[in-house]
C-alpha cells in the first residue's frame, strides 16, 4: 500500500463496564473511580470513568489494523486527555498522516471522540510505517 499525508482511518467501540473490568484486571489499575459506583460518585465527575489509558489504546487498533496496518511500529504517544469518558460512551479513534519523512516514519495526528463529537483525547504519534509491498 502506498502511504500519504492527509490519508486517514477509525475504529470506534461502545464501552462496556466489562470492558473496565478486563482492562483493571489486565493492568492491575483498580481505582475505585473506574470500579466502585459508590466511591466514584464522590469523585469531581459524580460516577465510573473509563481509564484513559483503555481509550487511547483504541489509537493503537487504529495504527495496528488499518492505517497504517499490520507490522506498523509504534515509536511514541502523546495524549492530552480532555474530557472523561464513561461507561456506556461510544469513542471513535481517528488517525490522520500529517507527514511522512524519506526514512518510513510518520507523525500523525491521534484523536479520540465520544458519540456526541466532543474531543476527549488529542495526540501525537510516531510510527515506523510498513514496507510497502510490490
Amino acid at each position: 500500500m502506498k502511504f500519504r499525508e492527509g490519508q486517514t482511518a477509525e475504529y470506534s467501540k461502545m464501552i462496556s463496564e466489562a470492558d473496565v473490568y478486563n482492562f483493571a484486571d489486565i493492568c492491575g489499575d483498580f481505582n475505585p473511580i473506574h470500579i466502585d459506583e459508590e466511591e466514584a460518585e464522590k469523585s469531581a465527575f459524580g460516577k465510573r470513568v473509563v481509564h484513559g489509558a483503555l481509550v487511547a489504546s483504541f489509537i493503537s487498533t487504529v495504527l495496528g489494523m488499518y492505517l497504517p496496518g499490520p507490522q506498523t511500529i509504534y515509536l511514541s504517544q502523546q495524549c492530552n486527555f480532555l474530557k472523561p469518558v464513561f461507561i456506556g460512551d461510544t469513542i471513535t479513534a481517528k488517525v490522520e498522516i500529517e507527514r511522512i519523512d524519506e526514512k518510513g516514519r510518520a507523525t500523525l495526528k491521534t484523536d479520540v471522540y465520544n458519540q456526541n463529537g466532543e474531543q476527549v483525547i488529542q495526540g501525537k504519534a510516531r510510527v515506523k510505517i510498513p514496507l510497502e509491498s510490490s
